[in-house]
């Protein structure tokens, strides 16, 4: 098998004049970038396949060597994007170290993304408790069993720390692990990128000002 059976062809001539016929409006200039993600992540809700809320996760150790990985995005609003895990995983140990991050949505049903960038800080207890009360039972007894990104001898070992912990708390609440908490991605940029044809994409960027509003800039694609 070679890269021509693995990478689909470039689009034609008339795929980019077919796709040009369904292009919308540009996108509107100013107003608040995240009432328009708002939008975006709801229509992504009706079009994507699963997961709609998935979102990359870029951040860098101590050395500034980086990594990414997929999580789920929980809450957003004007402070910012945030998401849950174990504090003592590699994403929480790289942010402590390094406390700023980029995301990226990517919709691949509406041809989208969003791209985020700022400032890291965790979420507050309360907030922690809120989402993780929310939780399926089995998914908070996982989360006192799994040394998240540590080295796992095998899948019994696994399935023996959730059963430990499932007896552990027998009936009773899950109460959440001190090492299971919530980020918030404060954005300091965010970007909104669309499919044109052509490869003529649209990107419209929000930066934020020092007096807390929001400044716009195109870019060439």
């Amino acid at each position: 098998m070679d890269d021509a059976d693995l990478i689909p062809p470039s689009p034609s001539e008339a795929d980019y004049i077919a796709a040009q016929k369904e292009a919308g409006p540009p996108l509107p200039e100013g107003g608040d970038p995240i009432a328009l993600f708002g939008e975006w992540l709801e229509a992504a809700r009706k079009s994507e396949p699963n997961d709609p809320n998935g979102m990359a996760l870029a951040t860098a150790d101590a050395d500034g060597l980086p990594d990414v990985r997929m999580v789920l995005l929980k809450d957003v609003d004007a402070r910012g994007f945030v998401f849950y895990t174990n504090t003592e995983s590699a994403k929480g140990l790289e942010l402590a170290a390094n406390p700023q991050a980029a995301l990226l949505f990517h919709w691949k049903s509406l041809r989208r993304q969003v791209r985020v960038r700022g400032q890291v800080e965790r979420t507050t207890d309360e907030e922690a408790d809120a989402y993780f009360a929310t939780r399926a039972r089995h998914s908070q007894i996982g989360a006192w069993a799994s040394d998240q990104s540590r080295p796992l001898p095998d899948r019994f070992a696994l399935e023996r720390r959730v059963a430990e912990a499932g007896l552990r708390f027998g009936l009773g609440k899950v109460q959440r692990p001190p090492h299971w908490s919530g980020f918030r991605i404060a954005p300091q940029v965010i970007e909104f990128w669309r499919d044109r044809p052509f490869r003529l994409h649209e990107r419209l960027v929000f930066d934020r000002a020092a007096d807390g509003g929001w400044a716009t800039r195109r870019l060439f694609p």
